[in-house]
């Protein structure tokens, strides 16, 4: 029960999503930021039904565009928006954090809001989507979810009120930040290993750039701050996977056979890779269930590799 309510908690905070109602304390809220990443497989399946849909381009890049919006409610745009305004003010680090507080939303948190959506469609338009990309962006949307709670957990933080500080203070920092991390660690070998190795990239530049600006001019972060975070993360990863469709599509466009050809083998060998570790991971588990499936049915249980032909 107390982890189906630290999921919840993460899902009602995190998240638009309607979630069951009921008082928040020391441990449903101790592992809260672990269960933060399961927000981005939401925001990833939802983004991949937008991808098999027989939409128009335009359509389809829209939804792309908006699907992150619409299970967040945007309450990490609401941090980037903020966070731009601090920035643009060049003041000194108490006049940042003041501007973080103001309800108000200023004309360069405008401009930048517009540009960034601009942006993202546009990016959202480069993108051919095939089940690979709908892979590689979910695990995406996830990871830069991990990386944010990793922040949370690790990081200084800029003040002792706010959304940051209430779940920095609730979690088990130590553990928080060991389970995070190995997740970070596993999506980063899962993405490299499906030919993502630039979004890894470009997650971890903006990774080490979040730390330095919240070190440097808010003098830790803030729940606005992660949203800023976030935000940037998951225009950048997209711009690396554009640049990757884009790459590939120049190549088979305009390379020669040869470079067609062995493009076309290094994608082969990775699938290759791919399906014989799935293989692995889900052979025995399947073996298990068909035994499992034969003894309540009955039956004899029968390993099908101790028959011969």
């Amino acid at each position: 029960m107390t982890a189906l309510q630290t999921i919840a908690v993460a899902f009602a905070m995190f998240s638009a999503l309607p979630m069951p109602q009921f008082d928040w304390n020391e441990k449903n809220m101790r592992y809260a930021l672990c269960a933060f990443p399961l927000v981005g497989v939401v925001c990833g399946a939802l983004w991949c039904v937008c991808g098999v849909l027989p939409l128009p381009a335009a359509a389809r890049a829209a939804g792309f565009c908006l699907v992150p919006v619409w299970v967040t409610g945007g309450i990490h745009l609401d941090g980037y928006a903020d966070t731009c305004d601090a920035l643009s003010s060049y003041g000194d680090t108490a006049k940042k954090l003041e501007i973080l507080k103001d309800p108000h939303c200023g004309a360069f948190a405008v401009i930048r809001l517009c540009s960034y959506f601009a942006a993202y469609f546009a990016l959202c338009g480069c993108v051919a989507f095939t089940p690979r990309v709908g892979v590689l962006w979910t695990l995406a949307l996830v990871g830069e979810r991990a990386l944010s709670g990793l922040a949370v957990a690790a990081f200084p933080l800029a003040k002792n009120t706010g959304l940051a500080h209430t779940f920095a203070t609730a979690a088990d920092r130590v553990r928080v930040r060991q389970v995070l991390a190995v997740l970070c660690a596993m999506l980063a070998v899962g993405l490299t290993a499906l030919g993502g190795w630039a979004l890894v990239l470009a997650a971890f530049l903006v990774f080490a750039r979040y730390h330095v600006v919240s070190g440097k001019q808010f003098g830790g972060i803030t729940g606005d701050l992660a949203g800023w975070f976030l935000q940037k993360a998951e225009l950048w990863m997209l711009a690396a996977l554009a640049v990757i469709t884009i790459a590939l599509g120049c190549v088979i466009l305009f390379g020669k056979f040869d470079s067609i050809m062995l493009l076309a083998g290094i994608s082969l060998i990775v699938d290759g890779m791919f399906d014989l570790i799935a293989t692995l991971a889900f052979s025995k588990r399947v073996r298990e269930a068909r035994q499992k499936l034969h003894m309540y049915m009955g039956g004899p249980i029968i390993d099908s590799e101790k028959v011969d032909d």
